[in-house]
């Protein structure tokens, strides 16, 4: 049996709902890069390829899933090119930030900033320590809630990697907070 594709929805429908996501996508932007400015530059980005292959984009499929993709696509893209590229240090900055009280880290990012006012401050500095993959799995299911097959196309690896890191991950973050509260605590509220 032929299954019929169905028309794609006009322009302006489609971008409404590209828009309606900007938010969440800016959350997780923000998450990826740690820099307000690069999060923009990421969100600007995936918002331009979505609109200009819109075409590609099969109506009736996860609109929400397809950005995301988009999203981290470009943003490994990016990683990779920045990988390649000759790096630039301001020795002055560098200076300024290790006499700081407590260091480069006690710098306000505008993620910590946001983070502060979505998480627990314990969680969130649980979350922060965690290693990037784990993060940023644990991130899209537990906060964004996509599915591990979403996660997995997103990613790019194996669903069985995204279930593993999202286990590990998860697991790390229980004993950081056991750690923090005592395991009387921590049990009582995961539920």
């Amino acid at each position: 049996m032929l299954r019929r594709r169905r028309p794609p929805p006009t322009p302006d429908a489609f971008s409404a709902e590209v828009l309606g996501l900007l938010q969440p996508l800016y959350a997780t932007a923000l998450r990826l890069t740690r820099h307000r400015a690069n999060a923009e530059d990421l969100v600007q980005d995936t918002m331009v390829k979505a609109l200009r292959f819109r075409d590609r984009f099969e109506a009736g499929t996860n609109l929400k899933a397809w950005l995301y993709t988009i999203l981290h696509n470009t943003w490994r893209n990016r990683r990779r090119d920045a990988a390649r590229s000759t790096v630039d240090v301001d020795s002055e900055v560098v200076d300024e930030a290790a006499s700081l009280p407590g260091g480069p880290l006690a710098l306000e990012t505008p993620e910590r900033i946001l983070l502060r006012e979505t998480l627990d401050v314990d969680l969130q500095a649980a979350l922060d320590e965690l290693p990037d993959a784990f993060r940023e799995a644990v991130w899209l299911r537990d906060v964004e809630e996509f599915t591990y097959a979403e996660i997995a196309a997103m990613l790019d690896v194996p669903i069985g990697t995204v279930m593993s890191r999202i286990s590990r991950g998860r697991k790390a973050l229980f004993e950081r907070l056991q750690a923090t509260h005592g395991p009387a605590q921590v049990e009582a509220t995961r539920g």
